[in-house]
């Protein structure tokens, strides 16, 4: 059989490729998966006690995208859910983004309206003529303190490099915020899916066009497969065969831990911002997925250099490593590369549901 496309990755990005080329006009799909799982790093499912656990990390889905959010809606229902963050410094739990409240209990303050947030930020702020790296940009919004508290050791345990050798974009997601928004993010849209993400890329990639193969390195099947076109949404420096180096990536390593009780902290998340403490969060999985359960399951997460690749590392040297890449994507013809692994993006999970949409759009011009 030949197939008019040959999908390598079954996470979002060649999940929404696989369907939207199958479903709207007709094609024939392969995707090819290295895992024993479709999901990608959003892959979720029930621990041996019942738990329906992220087993990458939460994956917390937020949008303002109406587009994004209606191509989901297709394949899932959803379960409304605003993550909070709390910041664990010594013996105290503080709300992360910064806000009003982390002022003033880590300063005992009474700051009572945005305007005297402003007016103390303004005060306390390390003024940078220009913002070059994530140090810089922290130190810009809230000054040197806050940045020592809540940023530079958690950075360097989560990325393995100090913030001023990051990319100003790594920290500068980071909003502050002047009010008491206790929610980390303030998109339009939030919600976890219903039924967990399994099941909603089971839906998306149940077309009858569609094939899947897991446990299968696409390299070990190129000669024997016909296909019309390449999609390929994995490692970019593995596709080359690390022609040009290695690319960077931050991997994670989980320990997952059940405890008997109901709930083990107060919110689904808590980072873990010293140096003194070797995992960088906490994640409690019902609360991002509203389960009613007796116990309770919980991960601890652990920064690494090696394992699978989780985050690009934006960094200069990075940079000139992808840019010698892309000049070798430039050559090829008939295929496309997507994703956050194969264009070294640091992409949230919407952001990829619509560039994917958007590179459907182009094949099929």
């Amino acid at each position: 059989m030949r197939y008019d496309y040959l999908i390598v990755g079954a996470g979002f990005a060649g999940c929404v490729l696989a369907e939207r080329l199958a479903s709207q006009v007709d094609k024939k799909v392969l995707i090819v998966e290295k895992r024993s799982h479709i999901g990608g790093n959003a892959y979720d499912e029930y621990d041996e006690n019942g738990i329906l656990v992220h087993r990458y990390g939460p994956h917390i889905f937020h949008t303002n995208s109406k587009r994004v959010f209606e191509y989901l809606s297709q394949f899932t229902e959803w379960q409304f859910y605003e993550h909070k963050v709390l910041a664990k410094l010594g013996t105290e739990l503080y709300p992360i983004p910064i806000n009003r409240i982390t002022l003033n209990k880590l300063y005992n303050l009474r700051l009572g309206s945005d305007l005297e947030v402003q007016q103390y930020l303004e005060n306390v702020r390390d003024k940078r003529e220009s913002i070059s790296n994530s140090e810089d940009i922290i130190v810009d919004r809230v000054g040197t303190d806050l940045f020592n508290k809540f940023f530079k050791d958690f950075t360097m345990k989560q990325w393995g490099v100090e913030p001023k050798d990051l990319s100003p974009s790594v920290c500068g997601r980071i909003p502050v915020r002047t009010n008491e928004d206790c929610r980390y993010f303030t998109d339009r849209y939030q919600f976890m899916p219903r039924d967990g993400y399994t099941p909603m890329f089971q839906k998306m990639i149940s077309n009858k066009n569609i094939e899947l193969a897991l446990n299968t390195d696409y390299k070990t099947i190129l000669t024997d497969t016909k296909f019309n076109r390449l999609i390929y949404t994995g490692p970019v420096d593995y596709f080359f065969d690390y022609l040009h180096g290695i690319l960077p990536y931050r991997s994670i390593r989980f320990e997952f831990e059940n405890l008997e009780r109901t709930h083990y902290q107060p919110v689904g998340q808590i980072n873990h911002v010293e140096s003194t403490i070797e995992f960088t969060r906490v994640a409690e999985y019902k609360f991002l997925t509203a389960q009613i359960a007796s116990s309770t399951t919980i991960s601890r997460e652990y920064a690494q250099k090696v394992g699978e690749p989780f985050y690009p590392i934006p960094s200069n040297e990075s940079r000139s490593i992808f840019h010698k890449y892309k000049k070798e994507i430039s050559k090829l013809k008939n295929i496309s590369f997507c994703g956050r692994l194969a264009e070294y993006q640091y992409y949230n999970m919407d952001q990829v549901v619509a560039n994917s949409l958007l590179k459907f759009e182009c094949l099929v011009k």
